[in-house]
Order: structure tokens, then C-alpha cells, then sequence
């Protein structure tokens, strides 16, 4: 893995970026669109009955295989992701025979990224992702993602809802955002997609299987694709492990002889 590789890799964290899980994943089978999943006519108890099927956690710790492809280029590695719901996310990036190569704990504020293959450290603001994606992405909307869960910015009732196929479709716009969340037969979310037309950038990410924790459906396989200009990174998410509700570290330690770059 190159440098300017790892580098991209770190900026692909910032801009999406009880119980335990085996790791031989209890698959759970997602029914055939056209199964009438309408519970009420009601928008708003509609939206409810969507929020109601996220995850309910205090902390979060999940180990997944990824590839990651930038402009064509592949590379293989292990992430470890661990969250303190509405406080941290800490994520752990291996490459070749465990050798970890960043690090990152991002905060609703903060946003530090360690590169251990080059010595260097970048500290800044939240609002500095912004700089790569929509003024719209936030902590919380990072966190969803992670965790499969609604992003409540849009489970409002101003936003347009939908059955098409027998499956919800979510719709609506925040400033310049466009967003279409696609839900599945689960009642759980299938597939989102963000728009920036104006800034010429997108994000979709579109959740496969899915594994049972607690009798909750939780993606075990997650896809996410972003465009940025002529930049285009595609991220596979292959989980091994989920666990919910367990202690959890977030170290983060800087050695003194590394540069801190802007």
C-alpha cells in the first residue's frame, strides 16, 4: 500500500466515516419486495415504526474485512470500528500480517487521524471534513451508517414517504443534499443515497446480508461508493464480529516524534 493510497484511505474514514456475534454469521433472509409492509396511513407513526427497528446501543465494537478501491486501485485490510453512541468513533486500520498502518477517533467536534506508515498526525475541527463532502454530514449521520441505523436529520415529516414495490422510499432534500433511503423488507434500510449536485459529490451505501443480535437485524455486509469530483472510492465492509453493550478502549496515543501536518 502506497502513501498516497493510505492517505485517500484516511480521508475515506472522515467523510463517511447486548451481545455478541460468532464469527460464522447467523445469516438473516431479506423476503421478496412486493410484501405489503404497510402498518399505517399515518406518516409520522410510519416514520416511528422505521426508527423503532434501529439498533439500540450505548457502545458498539465490530471487526470487518475490507477492500477498498480508489480510481480503479484495490487494496485489502482490516478494520476494527468501536463507538460510544453520540460520543466517539474509534476505527483501526491493519494491512499486511497485522501491522496497522491508522488510526482515527473522531468526535462531534474532533477529528484526530494517526498515519503510522508515514509518522504523522492530523488534529482538526469536526467541520473540517467539509472540506470533502456535504456541510449536511455529521457525527450522527457518520455513525448510522456504521451501525445500519435511520439517520434521524431525516425521519421527519417533512420528508416524502412512500411505498413502491411494497418496500418504503424515503425522499427529501437538506440545503444543496438531496437524499432517497430505500428500505427493505425487513423494515430495516436497504440503501442510501446522497446528493450534492451543486458540488458535483454522492455517497450510496447500500447494506447486503444482515445477522441477528438480540433478535435485531444488523448489516453484516456493507457497500459504500463516493464520488467526489473525478474521484471515485468504493469500500466493501465484510463483518466478522459485532458485539453490542461491551467495554471498550479507545486508545490513541501520539508518539512525540511524529509530524503534525495540516
Amino acid at each position: 500500500m502506497n502513501a498516497s493510497t493510505l492517505n485517500k484511505l484516511v480521508l475515506l474514514l472522515l467523510v463517511i466515516l447486548a451481545g455478541a456475534c460468532k464469527t460464522k454469521k447467523v445469516i438473516v433472509k431479506v423476503p421478496e419486495t412486493g410484501v405489503n409492509t404497510t402498518v399505517v396511513n399515518k406518516k409520522v407513526e410510519n416514520l416511528k415504526t422505521l426508527a423503532d427497528k434501529d439498533l439500540v446501543y450505548t457502545s458498539l465494537s465490530m471487526k470487518a474485512k475490507a477492500n477498498l478501491e480508489i480510481n480503479g486501485n484495490g487494496n485489502n485490510v482490516t478494520m476494527n470500528i468501536r463507538m460510544v453512541k453520540d460520543e466517539k468513533i474509534w476505527v483501526s486500520i491493519t494491512a499486511i500480517a497485522g501491522i496497522e498502518v491508522a488510526r482515527a477517533l473522531i468526535t462531534p467536534d474532533s477529528i484526530k487521524v494517526k498515519n503510522s506508515f508515514q509518522g504523522v498526525y492530523l488534529k482538526k475541527p469536526f467541520s473540517y471534513i467539509h472540506r470533502y463532502t456535504n456541510p449536511q454530514v455529521n457525527f450522527a449521520l457518520l455513525q448510522s451508517i456504521f451501525s445500519g441505523n435511520t439517520i434521524k436529520d431525516f425521519m421527519v415529516e417533512q420528508s416524502g414517504l412512500e411505498q413502491q414495490n411494497g418496500v418504503w422510499l424515503l425522499t427529501g432534500n437538506q440545503g444543496d443534499l438531496a437524499y432517497r433511503v430505500l428500505f427493505n423488507t425487513l423494515l430495516k434500510i436497504g440503501e442510501n443515497n446522497l446528493n450534492d449536485v451543486k458540488s458535483g459529490r454522492a455517497l450510496k451505501v447500500v447494506y447486503g446480508e444482515y445477522q441477528k443480535i438480540d433478535n435485531i437485524p444488523v448489516p453484516s455486509n456493507i457497500r459504500i461508493s463516493s464520488i467526489a469530483g473525478t474521484q471515485k472510492v468504493n469500500l466493501t465492509l465484510d463483518f466478522s464480529k459485532i458485539e453490542r453493550n461491551v467495554p471498550l478502549e479507545f486508545p490513541f496515543n501520539v508518539p512525540a516524534k511524529y509530524e503534525v501536518i495540516n
